[in-house]
Parts: structure tokens; sequence; C-alpha cells
């Protein structure tokens, strides 16, 4: 087992898009369905796996083009290290004063540790200057607890 870490910055409008967060539907829409449909269903095909977008569910980073892993770890204090660090660079841009609290941040790096320890995969998402939104996650992977069929981007 190991571990993949992963940072997104950007528009909260584009993280509210949920639609490019979600895998795509295994069976695309019926002949006949409406247009823009179609065409919703065709752009989430195209982009889901491309994009640097977050996806929804933690685990499917791992679906990510491999240029966006940020780090990998066989020990998890060593991913949870990267997440602290991050944590720690980001948190002067953090919107809301009280996120900015180191013994706040230091029990997330710690909660983390455990979570990654367990096999289980970590993410967090904060404001930073409006509109803008940090997500930091570390997967788990080989296999992932959650999807264990999904492949390992270094692989």
């Amino acid at each position: 087992m190991h571990h993949h870490a992963y940072l997104w910055t950007g528009p909260k409008a584009c993280f509210d898009d949920e639609a490019l967060r979600r895998p795509p539907h295994p069976d695309p829409p019926p002949v006949g369905s409406r247009p823009e449909l179609i065409e919703r269903y065709r752009q989430v095909a195209a982009e889901f796996g491309t994009s640097g977008l977050p996806p929804l569910e933690t685990a499917y980073w791992l679906v990510k083009p491999r240029s966006l892993v940020r780090g990998t770890w066989d020990e998890t204090k060593e991913a949870a290290a990267w997440l602290g660090e991050r944590l720690a660079e980001y948190a002067p841009r953090f919107a809301a004063e009280g996120d900015r609290d180191t013994a706040r941040l230091a029990r997330l790096v710690d909660a983390a540790a455990e979570r990654l320890h367990a096999g289980a995969d970590v993410s967090y998402g904060c404001y930073l200057e409006r509109p803008s939104y940090l997500i930091l996650a570390v997967v788990t992977c080989s296999p992932n607890r959650t999807v264990p069929e999904l492949p390992c981007p270094c692989a």
C-alpha cells in the first residue's frame, strides 16, 4: 500500500460544477435524449479523466493524469507530513481566520495520519481569498479501499 497526494486551487464556481467532478455514467444517454443532455455527457466523458478538477469521490483522483500527483509515499507519516506542510503553506490565505489556527491544523494532520494508516483516503477543502478554493487530497493506492479496481496512476 502507498499514498498519492493531490492539490487543486481554483475558482469556487469551477469546483461547484459537480457534473464535471463525477465519472461519466457507463451508459450514454439513450437515443432520442435531449441534445443538451447528450452534449453534457460527451463533455463529462471527454474531460473527467483528463481534467485537474477534483473528483467528488476522493478515490477517483487515481484516474486523473499522472502529472497531477504531487508526491507518493509508502509511509503514512510522510504523506501526512506533506499534508501538514501544504496546510501551513496555504494557511495565511485561508478566508476564515479560525481555519488558520495552528492547533486545529495539527489536529487535521493527526487525523489524516490515522485515516491513512487505516487505509482510508483524506481530502480537505478550504476557502481561500474569495472566490478561490483549495483541495488537498491523499489517496491510498494498491488497492484503494473504496474503489479497489482503480489503477495506480504510477503503474
